[in-house]
């Protein structure tokens, strides 16, 4: 308490900056950062603990923007309190190559924790954040030693409180009790569309109270910052259920628009600038000008901060010397290094062993590996029976007095939250002691989408465990089956879509998943059971793509994943028998790290001079990249038995005229022998991967 005219002298540095710098690019928002200078200036200044000059520090407090079109306040705070943020990057605020991007990611920006922008998301993320802090807590924190105790601060908006992501996460988080996250609500009315009373009047406190939230009520929140550190310790003191501050504001405060959808997603015009730093004491000739006492009283903070992390640093080497494993543990997980040895308990299978529908030998996976990586934390959106994502022993992740679980569990009961899981599972990857991995249906990733992108964006390593992965899954039926989402899912950057064909392409795709330290991985399995196939072996399904079955003077080469992959073997005596084609085939489990194999290995494997053609009960999209001919699934599916499904007859919705799917030995031999014909007379027969660019990036 006890705040003076420097505190607002601070807070109105804060609303300049906010405007000169959205003034320069000519783009941005400035009514949020505005609006929430106050309890921004509040929170950093009075709460936070960080050290700018180590934004890595494990037990530094989590700051999320999830209203993070609002960033260019998150940009001021960094730059003030002395992050590597400097004026100029400020200047270059939503400019190409400048580390001050227009939404917040996590590895351009120093202190910035993770990547925000989409609605909803970054307060997903703080709950993944939260949880994860609750978990390391449990596990390393001894007597004496409070290794871990951090908290997680959200600034979120309307936009976030009306996107459904945003629900799932913190019904998710009321239940699991997590007194260590608060979100404070910028309660400004406004949206983009104008006042909130055309789209927005529920009772969102009522809405938190209901989901297990303590609710706090600053009606002031321009002027009021008496209340709003009261607020704050208030909700710190509440240590069995997350906060949410409901903090009154005025968009754009000072601005000529102040109060008005004007001012949310448009720079302040001249005039209204140069009244803006009349009104508040600043040089109106003057754009991004910090009075050095600002710059002063934040770097004490800042220094302090660093004052605690060489505190903190003395007690961890006490607690080194007290617990050895622990500490050697955790400084191992903060590296990203897996333990060493730890894919020697990747399971191998011969051709002898039975088939296994690949979800199950997925479950062996995580088995037999959970002991040697004791950072992965898994969890199942309500499907945990079906995706087979919880070893025997497991313990749930639950609040102590529920009697379920523990923090000191492994395994997160989602719920049906497919989207808020994804979310969640950002941000327990963005802390740096946990490796996340979740499954549900392929089909429901989809409901994840806008959090996978992120994943992907954020360069975070965690794993999604997608089973019933096609019209293999049978009776459910087409609202099951999914089509499209393995093309989906291929056509995003940096995120590696597995489709293993029996259980050591499994265990490929769990190695090179859980090794890739700034890639997202989707891991497509089936509910069908699929023989383990001569010739596939870990180190070759590693590479993303290989030759399971040569034929030497081969007319074709088919190219396939996961069930359909043993049919195509099959395929090939049918090929040999009855029309005299001799055929090789690849399985192709991932297309992601195949792209990236030396042009000479990808040759090798879709050789010139041989026609090619692709095998996937999914859209062919994509599957041009690689062959010649694509045989595919561009329609819905059926509803029956899988075998029936394989073979079954659908409606050509153009024509109404029944067809057939055909994913059998005859059916692909049949497109097979088309393909060689049609291809027959071309002379030099050029490998689709034979292109200008010769390496797809």
């Amino acid at each position: 308490m006890g705040y003076t005219e420097k505190d607002w002298l601070a807070i109105n540095t804060i609303r300049i900056l906010s405007a000169d710098a959205t003034a320069h690019s000519n783009s941005g928002h400035p009514g949020a950062p505005m609006g929430m200078a106050p309890v921004a200036h509040v929170l950093f200044n009075k709460f936070m603990k960080f050290n700018p000059k180590n934004p890595n520090w494990l037990n530094r407090d989590r700051f999320v923007l999830s209203n993070g079109h609002g960033c260019v306040l998150q940009y001021a705070l960094l730059h003030l309190f002395g992050y590597e943020v400097s004026m100029d990057d400020i200047k270059a605020f939503r400019t190409v190559d400048s580390i001050t991007p227009g939404h917040p990611e996590a590895h351009d920006t120093p202190g910035i924790e993770v990547t925000t922008g989409p609605l909803g998301q970054g307060i997903s993320n703080a709950v993944g954040l939260a949880i994860a802090q609750a978990h390391t807590a449990a596990i390393f924190n001894k007597d004496g030693f409070p290794i871990v105790d951090n908290y997680t601060y959200c600034f979120l908006g309307d936009g976030c409180l009306m996107e459904g992501v945003a629900s799932e996460a913190c019904s998710m988080a009321g239940h699991l009790q997590l007194g260590n996250l608060i979100a404070i609500w910028d309660d400004n009315h406004i949206t983009i569309d104008g006042n909130t009373n055309v789209a927005f009047t529920e009772d969102v406190r009522k809405r938190y109270e209901a989901y297990g939230w303590h609710v706090v009520t600053v009606d002031d929140g321009d002027n009021d910052l008496d209340g709003m550190e009261a607020a704050i310790q208030a909700c710190k003191d509440v240590k069995d259920k997350p906060s949410i501050i409901a903090l009154r504001t005025t968009i754009g405060f000072g601005s000529t628009q102040q109060g008005t959808a004007g001012v949310h997603g448009s720079p302040l015009k001249a005039d209204d600038i140069k009244q803006l730093k009349e009104k508040f004491g600043f040089n109106p000739e003057e754009s991004f000008a910090v009075p050095q006492e600002v710059y002063d009283a934040y770097h004490k903070h800042a220094a302090a901060g660093a004052a605690a992390e060489e505190e903190w640093n003395k007690m961890l080497a006490k607690y080194a010397e007290a617990y050895p494993k622990e500490h050697a543990d955790l400084t191992r997980r903060l590296s990203g290094d897996l333990p060493e040895g730890w894919e020697k308990n990747l399971p191998v299978y011969t051709p002898s062993d039975p088939a296994v529908a690949s979800r199950k030998l997925s479950e062996t996976v995580l088995a037999k590996i959970e002991a040697a990586i004791p950072e992965l934390m898994g969890g199942s959106a309500d499907l945990t029976g079906s995706n087979l994502t919880r070893w025997k022993s497991a313990v749930d992740f639950q609040p102590p007095s529920t009697g379920l679980g523990d923090y000191t569990g492994r395994y997160l009961r989602y719920g049906v939250r497919e989207h808020g899981m994804g979310a969640i599972m950002n941000g327990l990857a963005a802390y740096g002691t946990i490796l996340p991995y979740s499954g549900t249906f392929l089909n429901f990733v989809s409901y994840a989408a806008g959090a996978v992108r992120l994943s992907s964006l954020s360069r975070v390593r965690l794993i999604w465990v997608a089973t019933h992965d096609s019209i293999g899954l049978g009776e459910d039926g087409p609202t099951h089956q999914p089509i499209e989402t393995l093309t989906h899912f291929r056509a995003l950057p940096n995120c590696m879509v597995w489709r293993p064909a029996d259980g050591n392409e499994t265990s490929a795709a769990y190695y090179v998943a859980l090794t890739s330290k700034h890639t997202p991985s989707i891991i497509a399995l089936s509910r069908q059971n699929l023989p383990q196939l001569e010739g596939s072996i870990i180190e070759k399904a590693a590479k993303g793509g290989y030759v399971l079955h040569e034929a030497e003077n081969a007319d074709i080469t088919l190219v396939s994943t996961g069930s359909e992959v043993c049919i195509c073997i099959d395929a090939v005596k049918e090929l040999a028998e009855k029309h005299n084609i001799k055929a090789r085939v690849v399985s192709m489990p991932c297309f992601e790290v195949f792209d990236t194999q030396p042009q000479e290995y990808r040759l090798s494997v879709l050789p010139d001079g041989i026609p090619s053609m692709s095998v996937e009960v999914m859209s062919t999209m994509g599957w041009e990249r690689y062959t010649h001919e694509q045989f595919g699934l561009n329609r819905f599916g059926a509803s029956g038995p899988y075998k029936e499904v394989y073979k079954a007859s659908y409606p050509l919705f153009l024509t109404m005229q029944n067809h057939k799917f055909e994913f059998t030995p005859e059916g692909i031999a049949k497109r097979a022998v088309a393909t060689v014909d049609f291809w027959k007379d071309v002379p030099n027969i050029r490998s689709p991967l034979n292109r200008a660019f010769k390496q797809i990036i």
